[in-house]
């Protein structure tokens, strides 16, 4: 009896893992940055970079997370913000139709590279520095296309802020558009 339990058991697992489809690939897009709560601010365009991986359990329902190199920040005349991130967005994927999927995850920002500054009164510059790490939300679209070509639609939309130095309340606002190739 021992015997058959664990067989059935190593039948079920083994059916269960190669039924599931791996995705390993590379993307890269471009970003529509802002910062939300802060005035006279304007979209700033930068660029992302990176890999993803992911699984496919059903039909329907996948995972994925990326490791990507991303610009963002926001554009005004009195100074600049530009923030660069490692960000590791990890999604839920519901397939609606062959290839048609939407997503919806947290998103985990490390800060590589950080230039605040505002000019307040003509020569006087205030900086500032963000905060080493930023949490957002994830929605988006996507299309798998059956030959491994991936393309993705997201709205990140920051929860925590930017930078807490001088008062400065303000949350990343990205929206992303990214082509990808998966290799599996």
């Amino acid at each position: 009896m021992k015997k058959l339990i664990v067989a059935v058991i190593t039948l079920f697992i083994g059916t269960t893992a190669f039924s599931q489809e791996i995705d390993l690939g590379i993307k890269a897009g471009a970003n529509f940055a802002n910062i939300t709560d802060a005035s006279g601010l304007s979209n700033k365009t930068g660029f992302q970079a990176g890999i993803f991986g992911g699984i496919k359990f059903t039909d329907k329902v996948g995972i994925q997370a990326d490791l990507l190199y991303s610009q963002q920040g926001a554009e005004f005349d009195a100074g600049e913000f530009d923030l660069t991130y490692v960000n590791v967005p990890v999604v839920l994927k519901y397939y609606l139709v062959q290839g048609l999927n939407v997503q919806a995850g947290p998103q985990f920002g490390f800060i590589v590279d950080d230039k605040i500054s505002i000019n307040v009164l003509g020569d006087i510059t205030r900086k500032a520095k963000a905060e080493d790490f930023d949490v957002s939300g994830i929605v988006g679209a996507g299309y798998d296309f059956p030959f491994g070509v991936r393309l993705d639609a997201r709205y990140n939309f920051g929860l925590t802020d930017v930078s807490k130095e001088n008062g400065f309340e303000g949350k990343n606002q990205v929206f992303s558009v990214a082509l990808g190739y998966s290799f599996l």
